[in-house]
């Protein structure tokens, strides 16, 4: 147990050195469970739809096979929760809704700012188109090779982070990507999530440490 202390503050301090790590944050050698409410559980997929509405030209649902068929990518992401843990080198596959946008799927209308994401229970989150469109969001399906674990939010989640050896103003805490994720809802006006109602941030760049929220939200 010792040992494995050592190593994990060596691999930090090295972490810290290359920039990766944010204010605040430690490195982690687990993946930490963290969600409010139960998990969902799916016997099967069949009734399952994921839904992109709002300031669209056209609203779209596909079912689980037809999600599959998009584009898809896998990404490399260092992940940042707000609670102050910190997981390096994360691999993801999924589709990246930029390339939706490219392939003719979707298309936004002009005034589409910002996209709150609808997931399981009722659960939401904000985040601006722009993040939505960066390098380092993803709606994924998978996880270091494998489909998603129910805790982690299979069968579908949207996850964002740092991509390694770049800051970018896209870089946010992962609470922005919402677990099991059914809808993708864009609007003119930013609105509060779940998480932003009760006090967190409502843009959450990991380098400037914005865990919660200034006063006058």
């Amino acid at each position: 147990m010792f040992k494995s202390f050592i190593d994990r503050r060596q691999r930090e301090e090295e972490i810290k050195a290359e920039g990766r790590l944010p204010p605040g944050q430690s490195l982690t050698q687990k993946f930490p469970v963290l969600h409010y409410g139960p998990v969902p559980l799916y016997n099967n997929l069949n009734n399952w739809t994921f839904k992109v509405y709002g300031l669209v030209e056209e609203e779209k649902t596909w079912n689980w096979d037809e999600f599959n068929k998009l584009p898809r990518r896998k990404v490399t992401m260092d992940i940042h929760c707000v609670t102050r843990w910190s997981k390096f080198d994360t691999e993801w596959e999924g589709v990246h809704f930029k390339d939706l946008i490219d392939g003719g799927f979707v298309k936004l209308k002009p005034e589409a700012n910002f996209c709150i994401q609808h997931c399981e229970y009722g659960f939401t989150v904000n985040v601006p188109v722009s993040v939505l469109l960066a390098d380092n969001f993803l709606l994924a399906t998978h996880f270091d090779g494998k489909p998603l674990e129910p805790d982690h939010g299979y069968p579908l989640r949207g996850v964002i982070g740092a991509i390694p050896g770049k800051h970018q103003d896209s870089d946010r805490y992962l609470w922005k990507g919402g677990k099991w994720l059914r809808a993708l809802e864009f609007k003119a006006q930013d609105q509060p999530g779940f998480w932003e109602q009760a006090g967190y941030s409502m843009t959450a760049r990991i380098w400037d440490e914005e865990r919660y929220a200034r006063r006058g939200w």
